[in-house]
C-alpha cells in the first residue's frame, strides 16, 4: 500500500488545480456557447452506482467501484505504472456530453476519454497531455454504453487515483421511457373462486410438468383472495402456486397442495424446482403432502392440519425448506434426510434422519444432536422474508417485508405484516423475448424487475446498481448467460432483494454467474442488507454449462436465505469436463449470514468462506459424484477439496447443523481427508457437524480437519462432531 502524498504536496497540487480552474474561467467567458452546452448536457450522473472495472487496483480498499459510488471519500487507485484505465458500464447506450474527473493527488497528466458500444471497440472523444488534476470537466460528444478514462502518463510516481468519475448525457440519462406495470404474460394463470374448471386446468399443467425435470415450461398459478373448494393442486417442475392476499389466510383451499413422487417410482430425491407460498390449506384427510428435495420452498403457508414431507410409501426424500409458515398439526419428515425450518410455528415434529435444523421456530423439538439429530436455535439472528406479489383491491403490488432481528415465529400472525408495498407500475414486467439491453435500460431508469415465467437468454450482464431494487421471479423464471458473460451483478449498495429465479449456466464458461457486490466491496449494509432468496444456480442438466464460480458474495451483511447451487450429476451435458465448475459459493464479504444453504458436486470447494464473522444455519452438501479417480480431487497434500472451507485468515465464523455426503460413483475407492476445513481459532466455532458415506461409495477419514471418526463400510451411518473446537 502506498502512502498518501504528503500534506504539503497535496496543498501544492490543490493550488495548481485552483489556478487552473481560475484560468479556465478567465479564458472561457460565460457566453452563449458555454450556456448552450450547459443547457444541452443533463445534470444526472449516469455512472453513479454502475459497474466499474479497471486495469488494476492498488489494493483491496481502492476498487474500481469506489470511483462511481457517489462518495467523495472513497477512491480508485491503480498500480504504479503506465498505461492504466478505468471504465464504467452505463447499462445501456446513452448520448454522452460530458465527463467529470475528480482526482486525488495522484492524477493523470495525459489521458484519453474513450467510449464504446460493447466494451471492446473504443473511440477517443477527448484527450489531453496537460492534465492539471483537481476536478476536470471534459466536454465529449458521442453515443456509447461504456466510458473509459485511459491514462497514459502519471503526474506522480504513484498510480492513477480518482475520487469520482461522473458521466453526463444530453437527456439527463433518461433515454426512451420503458413503461412499468402491465399484464403478467402468457405463463401466469390467475384464478378467482368463480373461475370455471379450476381443477381441470391445474391437472393439465401438472400432466405437462410432472416429469419435465429439464423441460422448458414455466408456470405461476396465482389465486385471488377467497375460498376454493375441492382443490387438489399437484405441483410439478417449474411450477409455483401462490395466494394473492396480504396474509396467507386471505386465500383458503378446502383441499391440498401436493407434491408426490409417482413419476419417479416413489423416490422424491429429484423433486426439485417448485414452490408453494401464501396459502391456507384445510387438507382433505387432515394432512398435506409436500415430498420434495432441493429448491422447493414452502413459504408463508398456513396448514390447518399436519404436513407429510415424505412420498407415498415413504420412499427416499432429500429436502427441504420451510419459512414464515404455520403448521397447526404435526410435521412428519419420515424419510427426509435433512430439513431446515425458519421463523415458523409447528404443532409437533415426529422424527429426524441425519440433520434437522430449526431457527426461530415455535414448537420445534429441543436441541439434541445427534440423537435425535435436532439442531435448534431459539431465534434467527437476522431475517427478512421474501417479497411477494399480492392484490390491493384490483391493483397488483409487491410487498417487501421488513428486516427482523432475533426473529421467532411468523410475520403474519395476529397483526399486519411489517414492511412496504411497491405498485406494479414501478416494475418492468419482464416477459419471454425481453433482451438484456432492455432489462438494463429499465433498471437504469429506476424500475424494479418482475420476471414472469420463462427462459431468458442474456448476452450482457444484468446490472442491478440502485439501492433497494427488487428483482423477483415467478414460476422459476430462468436466466441463461450467453457467450460467457456473468448473468447478474449487484453493486455495493443497500437493500437489494433478489428472489425466486434460476440461473442456468451457458455452454461458454462464465467466470461467475451471480456476483453480489464487486470485488473489494467494503460498505456497511447492516441496517439494510441485500437478500438472496430462493435464487437457484445450475450448471449442466438441461444441457452443457460451465462456470468457474457460481455465486460470489462480496458485499458485507448479505443474507443468503435458501439457495441450491448445483453442478448437475444427471441430465444432459453432464461429465467431469463437460459441465465443469470449480466453486459453488465464495463469500468474501464480512458479516454474511446463510440460512438454508444447499451446495453440491463442485470440482473444488463447494463453499469457500473468506469474509470475517460469517454465519451459516443449515448446510447440505454432496461431493461431486463423478470424480474419475483420487488424483482428480487431490488438493496439494490434502485428499479432496473440503465441502466447506473457512480460510486460514478468518478469525470469526460460526455454523450450526452442517453436513456433507460422498457418493463416488466412478471410483468408490476415493477418500476425503475431511468434509470441513476451518482454522483452529477461538472465534471459529462449528456445531452439529456430520459426514456420511452413501452406501460405501467413497469414505471420509475425518469430519473437521483431523477431528471426528472416519466413515466406513456400506451402512450409511453418519460420523458426527457435536462441537468444534
Amino acid at each position: 500500500m502506498r502512502p498518501h502524498v504528503n500534506d504539503a504536496h497535496r496543498r501544492h497540487l490543490g493550488l495548481i488545480a485552483l489556478l487552473s480552474v481560475l484560468l479556465a474561467l478567465i479564458a472561457v467567458p460565460a457566453g452563449p456557447l458555454a450556456r448552450a452546452h450547459a443547457a444541452a448536457c443533463g445534470t444526472a450522473n449516469v455512472a453513479q452506482g454502475k459497474t466499474a472495472t479497471a486495469s488494476s487496483t492498488e489494493n483491496a480498499g481502492t476498487a474500481a467501484s469506489n470511483a462511481v459510488d457517489g462518495n467523495a471519500g472513497t477512491r480508485w487507485s491503480s498500480a504504479f505504472s503506465d498505461p492504466q484505465w478505468l471504465q464504467v458500464d452505463l447499462g445501456s447506450s446513452q448520448t454522452l456530453c460530458e465527463v467529470v474527473l475528480t482526482w486525488e493527488a495522484a492524477y493523470a497528466s495525459a489521458y484519453q476519454i474513450q467510449i464504446s458500444p460493447n466494451g471492446t471497440d473504443w473511440t477517443t472523444v477527448a484527450s489531453t497531455t496537460t492534465g492539471a488534476g483537481g476536478t476536470e470537466t471534459r466536454a465529449i460528444s458521442g453515443t456509447g454504453r461504456y466510458v473509459r478514462m485511459n491514462g497514459t502518463a502519471r503526474h506522480t510516481q504513484y498510480g492513477y487515483s480518482l475520487w469520482e468519475f461522473a458521466v453526463h448525457t444530453t437527456d439527463g440519462g433518461t433515454g426512451p421511457q420503458i413503461p412499468g406495470g402491465g399484464d403478467l404474460g402468457p405463463n401466469v394463470l390467475v384464478f378467482d373462486p368463480s373461475t370455471p374448471n379450476i381443477q381441470a386446468k391445474l391437472d393439465q399443467i401438472f400432466q405437462q410438468q410432472e416429469s419435465a425435470q429439464f423441460g422448458t415450461g414455466r408456470y405461476a398459478l396465482l389465486f385471488k383472495p377467497g375460498t376454493y373448494n375441492n382443490i387438489n393442486a399437484n405441483i410439478g417442475f417449474y411450477t409455483s402456486i401462490a395466494g394473492l392476499g396480504l396474509s396467507p389466510d386471505d386465500t383458503n383451499f378446502n383441499g391440498d397442495v401436493t407434491v408426490d413422487a409417482g413419476w419417479f417410482n416413489g423416490n422424491a430425491t429429484q423433486n426439485f424446482w417448485r414452490s408453494a407460498e401464501n396459502l391456507a390449506l384445510n387438507p382433505v384427510n387432515g394432512t398435506d403432502r409436500w415430498a420434495v428435495a432441493q429448491a422447493a420452498p414452502f413459504r408463508r403457508m398456513h396448514v390447518r392440519g399436519g404436513l407429510n414431507l415424505a412420498p407415498n410409501g415413504y420412499g427416499w426424500a432429500s429436502g427441504g425448506y420451510i419459512a414464515d409458515s404455520k403448521i397447526d398439526g404435526t410435521v412428519g419428515p419420515y424419510s427426509q434426510q435433512q430439513w431446515y425450518t425458519r421463523d415458523s410455528s409447528v404443532g409437533g415434529w415426529t422424527n429426524g434422519v441425519w440433520n434437522m435444523v430449526f431457527s426461530g421456530v415455535q414448537g420445534a423439538p429441543a436441541q439434541s444432536f445427534p440423537n435425535p439429530p435436532y439442531t435448534t436455535l431459539d431465534t434467527t439472528p437476522v431475517s427478512r422474508e421474501k417479497p411477494f406479489l399480492y392484490l390491493d383491491g384490483s391493483d397488483y403490488k409487491v410487498f417487501v417485508p421488513a428486516k427482523r432481528t432475533n426473529a421467532r415465529g411468523t410475520t403474519w400472525g395476529a397483526s399486519a405484516p411489517q414492511g412496504s408495498s411497491i405498485p406494479l407500475s414501478q416494475f418492468y414486467v419482464v416477459k419471454p423475448g425481453a433482451t438484456a439491453a432492455t432489462i438494463n435500460a429499465a433498471l437504469a431508469q429506476g424500475l424494479n424487475l418482475l420476471f414472469t415465467p420463462g427462459i431468458y437468454h442474456v448476452d450482457q450482464t444484468i446490472n442491478v446498481n440502485r439501492a433497494n431494487t427488487v428483482v423477483l421471479g415467478l414460476g422459476l423464471a430462468t436466466i441463461i448467460p450467453d457467450n460467457g458473460v456473468t448473468a447478474m451483478k449487484v453493486a455495493d449498495v443497500d437493500g437489494v432483494k433478489l428472489a425466486g429465479f434460476l440461473i442456468d449456466a451457458g455452454p461458454v464458461n462464465s467466470p461467475v454467474l451471480l456476483q453480489v457486490g464487486p470485488q473489494g466491496a467494503a460498505a456497511d449494509h447492516a441496517a439494510n442488507p441485500t437478500t438472496v432468496q430462493d435464487v437457484f444456480i445450475r450448471i449442466g442438466g438441461a444441457g452443457p454449462g460451465k462456470a468457474t464460480t457460481s455465486m460470489e458474495v462480496n458485499s458485507d451483511d448479505t443474507i443468503i436465505d435458501h439457495t441450491w447451487i448445483w453442478r448437475a450429476d444427471h441430465g444432459a451435458g453432464v461429465g467431469w469436463d463437460t459441465n465443469a465448475a470449480d466453486y459453488g459459493l465464495r463469500v468474501n464479504g464480512d458479516d454474511v449470514l446463510a440460512t438454508g444453504l444447499f451446495v453440491e458436486h463442485f470440482k473444488k470447494y463447494d463453499v469457500q468462506w473468506s469474509g470475517q464473522n460469517g454465519r451459516t444455519i443449515f448446510y447440505q452438501n454432496e461431493i461431486a459424484y463423478d470424480a474419475p479417480n483420487q488424483a482428480s480431487i487431490q488438493n496439494g497434500a490434502t485428499k479432496g477439496w473440503a465441502a466447506y472451507k473457512v480460510d486460514d485468515s478468518v478469525t470469526t465464523h460460526e455454523a450450526w447443523g452442517v453436513g456433507s455426503y460422498c457418493n463416488f460413483t466412478t471410483d468408490p475407492t476415493i477418500r476425503m481427508d475431511h468434509g470441513f476445513e476451518v482454522p483452529v481459532k477461538a472465534g471459529v466455532k462449528m456445531h452439529d457437524v456430520l459426514v456420511v458415506s452413501l452406501g460405501g461409495m467413497g469414505q471420509y477419514d475425518h469430519v473437521i480437519n483431523s477431528t471426528g471418526s472416519a466413515t466406513s463400510g456400506t451402512s450409511t451411518v453418519p460420523s458426527n462432531v457435536v462441537s468444534f473446537p
